[in-house]
């Protein structure tokens, strides 16, 4: 089959089992079966008398598929667990638990669930082949069996849980690339924080979960303070790293329950919930001294000596009752800040 070829495949299965299945393949069939070939399929035969084991063995070892032994139900139970075949051979007749039985057990098995089952049975009444279906069976090989109908119905399931392994893995892949683009969407690129867009949804929910509640919590808002002199002096590289230490100092000293978020070039915001402002203003003057300490390069050229920000702090309800009354009330709170000197919290008057 050439590159770009798609695959039909239609499949009778158990009633635990899709009955269809579709599989588009398009980086070819051929390096699909080396891959297969390459990891040595793993076939787990079950059977409680060793010349049939003998025989199958014998049988699969010309294919150079690696065989492992069951003699009753539950060590296929257990075998399935350390070993996860690829396919399984269950013969039918066993003492304890039978092969219907051990069937439907194998099919309740995380490890199992998908794990085609050929059925080795003396039995050719229809009443066994259903009975058979409904345990969990995909395909049923009669005794005396062919050598090479038995090998022809090995390839065939062995193809079908190839397809549905790499399916798993599509999708797989596919689920861990939304989660990632949902990171991207919800995250600036910059710090790794949360952008403005994840930050409104937050504190929105957070408006009305308080007002459910009746609960407080509490907004900071920060801002770099000379942060333009210090990017006209030192460059933007300079000051993105400033950027990117003043996150990682505020996602390193929050809770996992607070969200910290960049809301525009050199201004921060965190939402405390559950926190009453003086609460707050403790969170903001531990934020405000981390910063000033932190030994950033270059900041012996700035005022002071130092890196520093200056913080507005809102809560609820008193500093407001909606997301743009709480933002106003801590961004005049950040500029009053700035103009009494800057490097100071601000959590009254001014809203």
């Amino acid at each position: 089959m050439n590159e770009g070829s798609t695959c039909f495949l239609y499949l009778t299965t158990g009633a635990n089992a899709p009955l269809f299945l579709f599989a588009s393949i398009y980086s070819g069939l051929g390096s699909v079966k080396n891959n297969h070939i390459n990891h040595h399929p793993k076939i787990l035969v079950v059977d409680d008398i060793p010349v049939n084991i003998q025989l199958l063995q014998a049988f699969l070892a010309t294919q150079n598929y690696k065989t492992f032994i069951a003699r009753n139900g539950e060590e296929a139970l257990q075998q399935v667990e350390t070993v996860e075949p690829d396919l399984i051979l269950l013969d039918v007749m066993m003492p304890k638990m039978n092969g219907f039985e051990t069937c439907r057990q194998l099919k309740k098995s995380e490890k199992a669930k998908y794990t085609p089952i050929i059925m080795v049975t003396a039995l050719n009444e229809i009443e066994s082949k259903i009975r058979g279906i409904e345990a969990g069976a995909d395909d049923f090989i009669s005794k005396p069996f062919n050598k090479l109908e038995l090998l022809a119905r090995v390839r065939s399931l062995l193809r079908v849980k190839m397809l549905h392994d790499q399916l798993q893995e599509k999708i797989s892949q596919l689920e861990r690339a939304k989660e990632r683009l949902r990171e991207l969407a919800l995250t600036d690129g910059l710090t790794g924080l949360y952008n403005y867009r994840h930050f409104k949804d937050v504190l929105s929910m957070e408006v009305r979960r308080a007002e459910r509640h009746r609960i407080s919590f509490s907004l900071i808002m920060f801002d770099i303070d000379y942060f333009k002199q210090y990017n006209d002096t030192h460059g933007h590289l300079a000051g993105d790293k400033v950027l990117q230490g003043i996150a990682s100092l505020v996602s390193n000293n929050i809770r996992k329950i607070d969200v910290a978020a960049r809301y525009g070039g050199e201004e921060f915001a965190v939402i405390l919930p559950n926190t009453p402002a003086a609460n707050a203003r403790i969170v903001a003057e531990k934020l405000r001294k981390l910063v000033e300490q932190f030994p950033f390069e270059f900041q012996e050229t700035q005022p002071n000596n130092r890196i520093t920000i200056s913080v507005g702090v809102s809560s609820y309800p008193t500093g407001g009752r909606t997301f743009e009354t709480l933002v106003a009330c801590a961004d005049k709170r950040l500029y009053l800040a700035k103009a009494r000197g800057k490097n100071i919290v601000v959590d009254e008057g001014g809203c």
